[in-house]
């Protein structure tokens, strides 16, 4: 019986992590009418709890269908699809790999939180090197770059990047806890009867 709820648990959420990109993937940044685009927070979630390797390619399939899908139904503009696309793989990989060593965090404790944010941090800033300077270097969209530009660049986009997901994963760790304490509270009041 704990197996079966452990595979309810485990595919419910990723169902929820697929919503959660469905709802956001469209607009990076978001807009007035649409929220910022929770792909990393998703595949660093999808890398805590679902960290099956089938898990990873369908998010990136998914990710590739609605940027495809976006592009080419929904009038959102294509200035971000080039040869430096493939760089979202790593990027995305390095969000998966980030949650899934987050698993080792399991204290609640004020430290473990910190290495747990820490973490977050670090690997949300590893995964814009990647996406971001992939982009500044391989598009085209820059025929003479340099270090100069692509830090002035990298200023004015990083805050955003970074914004998002951290703010995605303090909803979606609390409503983990708030989840885990009702259960718990649930669980005492059972053994109470």
């Amino acid at each position: 019986m704990n197996n079966i709820l452990k595979k309810y648990h485990l595919h419910s959420g990723f169902i929820a992590l697929i919503g959660l990109m469905l709802a956001t993937r469209v607009h990076h940044f978001g807009s007035a009418f649409s929220l910022p685009d929770a792909s990393l927070a998703v595949f660093f979630f999808a890398g805590m709890y679902c960290n099956r390797a089938g898990f990873f390619a369908l998010l990136l399939g998914l990710a590739a269908f609605i940027d495809y899908a976006a592009i080419s139904h929904f009038g959102v503009s294509d200035f971000c699809v080039s040869k430096a696309y493939i760089a979202l793989v790593p990027t995305y990989g390095v969000m998966w790999l980030a949650g899934h060593y987050s698993q080792t965090l399991t204290q609640t404790s004020a430290i473990e939180l910190t290495r747990q944010c820490g973490l977050l941090i670090a690997a949300i800033t590893f995964a814009f090197l990647i996406s971001n300077g992939s982009f500044y270097l391989f598009s085209g969209r820059y025929p003479e770059p340099s270090l100069a530009v692509y830090l002035e660049r990298a200023a004015l986009y990083y805050p955003p990047y970074l914004i998002a997901p951290l703010m995605y994963s303090a909803v979606i760790f609390a409503g983990l806890k708030l989840i885990a304490a009702l259960k718990a509270s649930a669980n005492t009041a059972d053994q109470a009867l």
